[in-house]
């Protein structure tokens, strides 16, 4: 991941004009296709918001096959930035924002077996960025069977639970591509936040996304586009 915190400022200027939602503001990145820089983007927006947070700031990653927030951080996100610490319950004492489901090689004619919930398992962890107010989420897929597969799914008491606890919540989502979360998730958000790629992504891709998300109740504030450049650079688009 990238280090883009000081072309995020900006951004963090205007997303913090919205007002608390429940105690928290609650801002989704998703990416116009992917490779598109969306996990940089995100996590270097969340180190912000939590430098300004008198509580927390929680990044919710929400590809729970990768990790890659979660791995970023524990990679070494830039030199002034700590490691993950120690696992805390993210389970707020709600149900899941997870579905586990349970394949094996006798049913496969059938597909899921009469298992398909794991809310007792407490697969999802939190884990503070030393040194900071952020809370990075990781899931535990090591806990899981070989036959077994996680996915997430929109659970509103887990969101009203986590806004009662923190003061930003980022949440990382993979593209449409690769996952059609982002599409339940966005009417839970206080706003989405689409990223772009300048070589990458055209015009009618960026239209069709925004329509996506709004056609299912969400809200896009504006949108961060990369640039080619070895400098990923912040572009203004709208916010108001």
């Amino acid at each position: 991941m990238k280090d883009l915190r000081e072309d995020l400022k900006e951004l963090l200027l205007n997303l913090s004009r919205l007002p608390p939602t429940n105690g928290a503001r609650t801002i989704q990145f998703v990416g116009c296709g992917p490779n598109v820089g969306t996990s940089s983007v995100a996590a270097s927006f969340a180190l912000l918001a939590a430098s300004r947070a008198s509580r927390s700031a929680w990044l919710v990653d929400l590809d729970f096959k990768s990790n890659g927030q979660y791995e970023g951080f524990r990679r070494g996100f830039n030199k002034d930035v700590g490691r993950p610490g120690r696992a805390y319950d993210a389970s707020l004492k709600t149900r899941p924002i997870y579905r586990v489901s349970d394949y094996s090689a006798d049913l496969a004619t059938t597909g899921l077996d009469a298992r398909p919930e794991a809310s007792s398992e407490k697969l999802l962890t939190a884990h503070q960025i030393e040194g900071t107010r952020l809370m990075v989420t990781r899931f535990r897929n090591e806990r899981l069977r070989p036959a077994q597969s996680a996915v997430p799914k929109p659970h509103e008491a887990w969101w009203l639970a986590l806004r009662r606890i923190a003061d930003w919540i980022i949440v990382d989502t993979p593209p449409l591509q690769k996952s059609g979360i982002a599409l339940p998730v966005a009417p839970e958000m206080d706003g989405v936040v689409m990223v772009l790629h300048a070589d990458r992504t055209s015009a009618r891709d960026a239209q069709n996304l925004q329509t996506e998300i709004e056609a299912n109740g969400g809200i896009v504030l504006g949108t961060v586009m990369n640039s080619a450049r070895y400098d990923t650079r912040l572009m203004r688009r709208l916010f108001y």
